[in-house]
């Protein structure tokens, strides 16, 4: 049996992506098999839309650790399930942003201009040239809810067709609206009052869900078009029937709907252009979803960090790229802070400095899965780790001061009375102690450290070195601080190989105020 993780091709993916996977782990590419007989049997599982992995899969897989959905939605992952185990759950969000954004402007551009509804009658041998006559987009006012990825490139396509574009977005920034030349709405309610035509972009929450009903149509323009191609169960379906039959709604076009495949009353209505879910279906998109979760799936089982995680908090390139080095370094900031502690307490996070300026979640979920390690009974990740601080009655705070003293970036973690800060250093990110209960220090972090705090006299240094020889551990550095002459002092060391047992109980009654022998982890 090979030792490298296996991975589950659940559903058809582009071969790169496959290739790719082959090159790392053992994959197996089998769409047949019972699930719940062998999921247990892989590291990661790589699925499209058509398989369903719900809590009961998830909780019965033990081994899994990643699950990848080639493609921007996870509806058909247990998320919270996933977390709770501390799976990671990877999608590839930019993989389907042009395929679903020309998507939308073909349904407009044929909902407008009746093109599905000519095209079928001529089929049949029937020449309705003043039956089909539509609508110009130019100079109509586009509505779009949801200004996210998808629908930006909506509305820059919109806005080459000459039309006026008003969005809602509570989470854009007010300025990207007009760096976009999109009019800023301040409610769903504004867009409704002002549209020709409606396209949604919305993700689905509980929020979401239903939320076009009959009130949102009662509320739009009389003779509005609406397109839907994000999600099926973001319309109230017996709402838009009841206002298209009425004539409140002139047409619609549908490519998504609440259950798929769908054979429902929508397609008795001549005034609506419906699609099978075809957004995200052409070659580009679907070969770019299988390669970029491949690259997720990877990333996540050899331990890098994952761009596309949803259960991880996302963060830009750029971002990722400035954190890098501070993310270990937050961990195992964290791990000494809890070990010096002795008992687990509130953990304050304060980012001094430019680290002040950056979006600093992902270093907070570091800190918490390095503070953990070892302490509780479960496998802990940055998947699942604020879940287990929050199980645990942990509180964890973050704090951001603009300036770090000497430093350019400096984490401070504070764990009950204990309290560490650390800098990274060079080109290579070298992982710096600075200062640690309430001693300035300076010495590299290192897997297997000692601190000793007593009392100022002489002779501590040359017994402590002379014990650990003694012992046949060596001692790679050693920093010491001390308040004030005659006061206390502490020492600080990294040594290459573990103390053993004796030499930790031979220093542990030495005098000292405090002896603790710490491994942080690479």
């Amino acid at each position: 049996m090979s030792d490298r993780p296996r991975v589950l091709v659940r559903e058809s993916i582009a071969p790169r992506g496959v290739e790719l996977l082959r090159e790392r782990f053992d994959v197996d590419e089998d769409g047949d098999f019972d699930l719940a007989e062998r999921l247990g049997d892989y590291d990661a599982i790589v699925i499209r839309s058509a398989t369903k992995l719900d809590a009961a899969l998830i909780d019965g897989a033990e081994r899994l650790k990643v699950i990848g959905r080639a493609g921007v939605g996870v509806d058909n992952v247990d998320v919270p399930a996933a977390t709770r185990r501390g799976i990671v759950v990877v999608n590839a969000p930019e993989s389907t942003v042009i395929s679903a954004a020309e998507h939308t402007v073909g349904l407009l551009v044929a909902l407008a201009r009746n093109i599905p509804q000519a095209h079928a009658a001529l089929k049949q041998g029937r020449w309705e040239r003043s039956k089909w006559g539509g609508t110009e987009l130019a100079e109509k006012t586009l509505g779009v809810l949801g200004l996210g990825r998808i629908g930006q490139q909506v509305a820059r396509r919109a806005l080459g067709l000459g039309m006026r574009v008003v969005a809602y977005d509570p989470f854009v920034a007010p300025g990207r609206f007009g760096e976009l030349g999109v009019d800023r709405a301040g409610t769903p309610e504004d867009v409704y009052a002002v549209a020709d035509f409606v396209t949604f972009h919305l993700p689905l929450t509980d929020e979401t869900r239903g939320s076009v009903d009959a009130a949102a149509f009662a509320r739009m323009r009389d003779g509005v078009r609406v397109v839907n191609a994000a999600r099926g169960d973001l319309i109230d379906e017996p709402a838009l029937i009841d206002a298209l039959k009425s004539g409140k709604v002139a047409g619609a076009a549908i490519d998504v709907f609440a259950t798929e495949p769908y054979s429902g009353p929508l397609l008795e209505l001549d005034s609506v252009v419906v699609t099978p879910h075809l957004a995200a279906s052409t070659t580009e998109a679907q070969d770019r979803a299988g390669v970029v979760v491949a690259e997720q799936v990877a990333d996540a089982l050899e331990g890098r960090m994952v761009a596309n995680a949803v259960n991880i908090p996302a963060i830009s390139p750029e971002e990722a790229d400035a954190l890098a080095p501070f993310v270990p370094l937050a961990a195992q900031l964290a791990r000494l802070a809890f070990e010096l502690a002795g008992e687990p307490g509130r953990i304050e996070l304060t980012y001094h400095g430019g680290l002040a300026e950056r979006d600093t979640r992902l270093l907070t979920v570091s800190a918490l899965n390095g503070a953990f390690q070892g302490r509780v009974d479960r496998q802990v990740n940055w998947v699942n780790a604020p879940l287990v601080a929050a199980e645990l009655g942990v509180e964890v705070s973050e704090e951001r001061r603009r300036t770090s003293h000497d430093f350019t970036n400096l984490i401070g973690v504070t764990v009950a009375d204990a309290t560490v800060e650390g800098t990274t250093i060079g080109t290579d990110g070298r992982r710096w102690l600075v200062t640690a209960l309430g001693f300035g220090i300076d010495l590299e972090l290192s897997p297997l450290m000692v601190f000793f705090v007593y009392d100022d006299v002489p002779g501590v240094i040359g017994r402590v070195g002379t014990l650990f020889g003694g012992a046949g551990v060596n001692i790679a550095n050693m920093a010491v601080s001390r308040t004030r002459q005659g006061g206390k002092a502490l020492m600080a060391l990294s040594i290459d190989s573990p103390a053993p047992q004796e030499l930790q109980d031979r220093l542990q009654a030495e005098g000292f105020d405090d002896a603790r022998f710490i491994q942080l982890g690479e």
